[in-house]
């Protein structure tokens, strides 16, 4: 099952590199050779990716990098509905906080964004495309998310459960899980991302 997510991913890769439609079409057709979900899946991605791209390019892109979006959010700031109380975490383009939605239901929820500097147009269709994806997985053991938006500045965000819990490499450190107990984890992992 890992191995039919990565060859979607693969798949997605490669067909988004394959400027002219029609031939997009047939490399589709050719490489899912009958497998009609797979198709269909990595055809919903690209039709995400380019309305992405359509989106970035009818809009001004400098009103996603002007000065104000280069000020980093704090804990205490709203955004939205949203009060930020800590930040949890960070990877190569977005920061996660702790946040506190306050309405319609109060609740504790994850709210990732783009960080100050990095909102250029090839970013932000991967920020999205990351969102979309998201948004479509349906499984217990994947964050849903809950909502999305763009801050005062511009910057896309996105809102998701919150998962507390310890990192999944502290977690198997910390309860010294064998090379078999770290692969079978990583299998519930790759089960619920194909998913």
């Amino acid at each position: 099952m890992a191995s039919r997510h990565l060859d979607e991913e693969s798949i997605f890769h490669t067909a988004r590199k394959i400027a002219h439609p029609a031939a997009q079409a047939e490399y589709l057709e050719q490489i899912c050779a009958g497998d009609q979900s797979l198709y269909e899946r990595v055809k919903s991605l690209l039709e995400v990716e380019q309305q992405e791209t359509n989106f970035l390019k009818s809009h001004n892109v400098s009103q996603f990098t002007s000065n104000e979006s280069l000020v980093a959010e704090q804990p205490g700031q709203q955004i939205g509905r949203y009060k930020l109380l800590q930040k949890i975490g960070e990877g190569g383009f977005g920061v996660v906080y702790m946040a506190d939605q306050q309405r319609p239901v109060r609740r504790k929820v994850a709210l990732k964004i783009i960080k100050p500097g990095m909102d250029t147009q090839s970013v932000i269709a991967r920020f999205e495309a990351e969102r979309q994806a998201l948004a479509m997985m349906d499984d217990p053991n994947i964050a849903r998310v809950l909502d999305g938006g763009e801050t005062e500045s511009g910057r896309p965000y996105f809102v998701m459960e919150l998962v507390k819990g310890l990192p999944i490499t502290e977690y198997c450190d910390k309860n010294e899980l064998s090379t078999t107990e770290r692969l079978a984890l990583f299998k519930v992992v790759c089960d619920a991302v194909q998913h």
